[in-house]
């Protein structure tokens, strides 16, 4: 490997010889961009001065590192070869010298600032003192932090440093391609400062900030007083206090600055972070560019025009990224449903055209009902119920005129409404429902029952009949299992008329719904409880999770505990958390989850009031007190009021367990496809198409069809794997998105202090100690705590059981984790913004699951 590369010579294919920085600036200065002129010494030289380097793991690594590369003898062919290259720049002429290391500047870490730069550095001794502190940053504390935060391993990483002839900058700064804030593309947004961009970049001063787009400036603001970094004669650099004054850019800087910044993010086709610098001579420079790593990537649009696109994962409470055989599945499951409304599209692996994938996430179109009248009043009474906050974006994006009606009939609603009750025979489902609770709830019982014969394939089947039987049966269980909603909404629109009859807000009646029959969820969780009375405790609280899983997957735990475990696993091991994605691992598979759980119900007294067995029968004592309670408010309006509220409450009480029944019976298909696909999955581990069988579920239906013909899948497998493991990473993920990249939510600006409020979810008070949790798997909750989490699906509500309260980020009144907080008694307030930001573990808070407020 050369030692040293002109800028000219690089492109984008040498990252591992001269780093991120190097590369991008090589490949802008071939695509003809303005870049000071330089050269980079690539990572051999590097690897050279590194030789022997002790990566032992410890807290010493850091220092022991930067030790080694500031005190190592530099080869004299690299000593010669830094030399000669500086001199082609001319003699003594001021050059920056910069850090680039092979983990930099890279789509999914941008690794801004976390290695050194030295500025107006003048004379050959200098530049090679210049380039072993470069080295040496590579070991900072804060690289070495960011560089393990990111999953990228110390031992393949390598510096490279870039050697550019100096710009003396009368103005610099940064431009982002698109708002980082917001997310919208093609909205340029520049801080600009006099002197050099270190200003900037590092936060001394408060710049000046321009916004572009459509090409105009839109936005101008003055920064304040700071200092400005400076070149200082002979070498090195200087900060002088600047004071306020006007803007440093004109318009048309700006508008050419923005026209450059196009240039940059149209040859890599995404958009970029840039630092640039105007010249004594007016000059525009490009000095960086890379990826704006933290914008989440834009799903497909379903048609012309702004589109609005509802996260799929947000709104069912799975944060992390799907597998790709996940999205496979759903956009079968997907197909199915869309069936019921219109006709089926022609590919069901593709999914209905209102799906799509970003970000290895799920998302669904809402343009079309947002444009329609009879869509948008839909949307509008509908959405809060599940997911409150998304609600009222939608509410605000109803205002905006590119977003204007323009399906003014109802007729394509109700023609998709008709078909839909047609499918799923709800006249029939509704009169029962009134009429008879016995048939309707003996129909939700066939439904599992058809279920049950459906789930396994045939005896003997070869892996591509199991793909055929997985296919039948996710794309017709959707139909069967959401003929029970037809009985839900009856019991909902009963409570709805109760309300109404005895003059008291909906809202009002949580009560009702407390203890309610006919839920699997609540009578898995209860179930659990139970088991915990009948297990040996002792060696519960002696064991931590891994270990108790290890020996229960041993058969080593005592008999009474294997077996209760194992009767237990036999009927809800389909569960899990993110439960949705068959490329999730179940508690069949690993158990570790719930044996946590179970030796965190062992803490509480069993004969507690607070037990959760207790808590359920107060519950639904409750509720029968609030039902002669409305009873007696209807009365009081009229003597036939009564008799009808009791009906309706009674026949709500009835049905509305069964709201979790449909995602419990697709859940259920969906984990005996998964048993499928590991079957299909060990064919092609031993006919070596795949390194494992769990790598299935790393490739789409079609792509596991395909396979069973023989190739080699391997690579992509692990290109799959990594590209999951880094969504995985990601912080955020917007809960709605336009389709010019705009996050409606940033748009509101930050939370203002103290303003913690949501929707009211379960009533009740309660003041305790706040415990965050990002996800459930280890997650320990002490009894009482108030749990604050981002979201909930079923895999969550074991640790509904010990808790004192609930927030929630995300949900509305009838959300998941709304409706099992209600049947438990335990305060809630869901669609908190950001909740996990503003409460810390540990922090006392105060949860009125009535007034849907949170207070620190």
């Amino acid at each position: 490997m050369r030692t040293t590369r002109d800028l000219s010579e690089i492109d984008a294919t040498m990252l591992a010889e001269v780093g991120g920085k190097a590369a991008n600036l090589g490949e802008l200065t071939r695509a003809g961009l303005p870049v000071p002129p330089g050269w980079a010494l690539t990572t051999d030289a590097y690897r050279q001065v590194a030789a022997g380097l002790d990566l032992t793991p410890g807290d010493g690594l850091a220092a022991r590192a930067r030790r080694h590369l500031l005190r190592a003898e530099m080869p004299a062919p690299v000593r010669e070869a830094i030399l000669t290259s500086y001199a082609r720049l001319g003699a003594d002429v001021p050059v920056a010298v910069r850090s680039s290391a092979t983990a930099e500047d890279l789509p999914f870490a941008s690794f801004a600032g976390q290695q050194d730069t030295f500025l107006n550095v003048v004379g050959a001794e200098a530049v090679l003192d210049a380039v072993r502190r470069c080295w040496a940053s590579l070991w900072s504390d804060r690289a070495v932090a960011y560089r393990e935060a990111n999953g990228v391993g110390h031992a393949g990483v390598r510096l490279a440093v870039v050697v550019q002839v100096m710009v003396d900058a009368r103005v610099a700064g940064v431009m982002f391609t698109a708002n980082p804030v917001t997310g919208r593309r093609r909205e340029t947004v520049l801080d600009a400062a006099p002197g050099l961009g270190e200003a900037v970049v590092s936060g001394a001063v408060d710049p000046d900030r321009f916004v572009v787009s459509d090409g105009r400036v839109r936005e101008r603001r003055a920064g304040g007083a700071g200092s400005a970094v400076r070149p200082r004669p002979g070498g090195g650099v200087e900060r002088v206090e600047t004071a306020a004054g006007g803007l440093c850019l004109t318009d048309a800087q700006v508008l050419a600055l923005a026209e450059l910044g196009a240039r940059v993010e149209d040859h890599y086709g995404t958009p970029q972070d840039t630092e640039w610098a105007v010249g004594q001579d007016g000059t525009l420079w490009l000095t960086q560019a890379r990826p704006i790593t933290t914008l989440h990537p834009l799903p497909r649009p379903a048609g012309p025009g702004l589109r609005v696109h509802l996260s799929l994962n947000v709104a069912q409470g799975v944060m992390g990224p799907f597998t790709p055989m996940g999205v496979s599945v759903f956009n079968l499951v997907a197909s199915g449903a869309a069936a019921l409304f219109w006709h089926a599209p022609a590919d069901r692996l593709d999914g209905p055209a209102f799906l799509s994938e970003a970000g290895q996430r799920l998302w669904i179109d809402l343009t079309t009902p947002l444009r329609s009248r009879t869509g948008r009043a839909v949307l509008t009474r509908m959405m809060p119920l599940g997911e409150a906050r998304a609600a009222a974006v939608v509410r605000e994006l109803a205002g905006d005129p590119r977003l204007s009606v323009v399906q003014t009939s109802p007729r394509p609603f109700l023609r998709g409404l008709r078909r839909f009750a047609r499918r799923v025979h709800a006249p029939a489902r509704v009169r029962d429902a009134l009429l008879s609770p016995a048939r309707a709830l003996a129909h939700a019982a066939r439904v599992g029952e058809e279920l049950d014969r459906r789930l396994e394939p045939p005896p003997g089947a070869t892996p591509a009949q199991r793909l055929d039987h997985a296919e039948r049966l996710l794309g017709g269980t959707f139909p069967a299992i959401v003929s029970i909603m037809p009985i839900v909404i009856t019991g909902y629109a009963l409570l709805g008329l109760a309300a109404r009859l005895s003059g008291t807000r909906v809202g009002d009646l949580q009560d009702v719904l407390r203890g309610v029959p006919h839920n699997p969820t609540t009578e898995m969780d209860l179930e659990l409880w139970d088991l915990a009375g009948r297990v040996e405790p002792e060696v519960f609280r002696e064991a931590p999770a891994a270990e108790l899983a290890r020996r229960y997957r041993a058969g080593e735990l005592p008999p009474r505990a294997q077996k209760e475990i194992a009767a237990f696993l036999g009927r809800y091991g389909h569960r899990g958390v993110a439960e949705i994605d068959v490329g999730v691992p179940r508690w069949s598979d690993d158990p570790t989850h719930i044996l946590g759980v179970l030796a965190n119900y062992l803490r509480m007294d069993a004969g507690s009031a607070l037990a959760p067995d207790a808590l359920f029968a107060r519950g639904a004592r409750a509720a029968r007190d609030e039902v002669e309670r409305v009873a007696a408010l209807a009365a009081r309006r009229g003597r036939w009021r009564a008799p009808v509220v009791r009906f309706a409450l009674g026949r709500t009480r009835a049905y509305a367990g069964l709201r979790e029944l449909p995602k419990y019976h697709a859940v259920r298909a969906i984990a005996a496809v998964r048993q499928s696909l590991r079957a299909v999955g060990e064919h092609l581990a031993a006919a070596g198409v795949l390194d494992d069988a769990a790598d299935v579920y790393f490739l789409r239906l079609e792509e596991a069809r395909a396979a069973l013909s023989g190739g080699d899948l391997r690579d992509l497998v692990r290109e799959r794997r990594t590209a999951y493991e880094r969504e995985a990473r990601r912080r955020h993920v917007p809960r709605i998105m336009l389709s010019d990249g705009t996050e409606p939510e940033a748009l509101a600006g930050p939370v203002p202090a103290g303003a913690l409020t949501g929707t009211a979810a379960s009533a009740g008070t309660v003041t305790g100690v706040a415990r965050v949790v990002l996800d459930p798997n280890g997650a320990h909750l002490e009894p009482g705590e108030i749990l604050v989490c981002p979201s909930t699906d079923p895999g969550w509500t074991p640790l509904f059981l010990t808790a004192g309260g609930l927030v929630m980020e995300m949900g509305g009144a009838m959300s998941h984790g709304a409706v099992v907080a209600r049947e438990y008694g335990i305060p809630a307030v869901v669609g908190v913004r950001d909740a996990i930001g503003r409460i810390a573990t540990g922090q006392q808070i105060t949860v009125d699951g009535a007034a849907g407020t949170v207070t620190l």
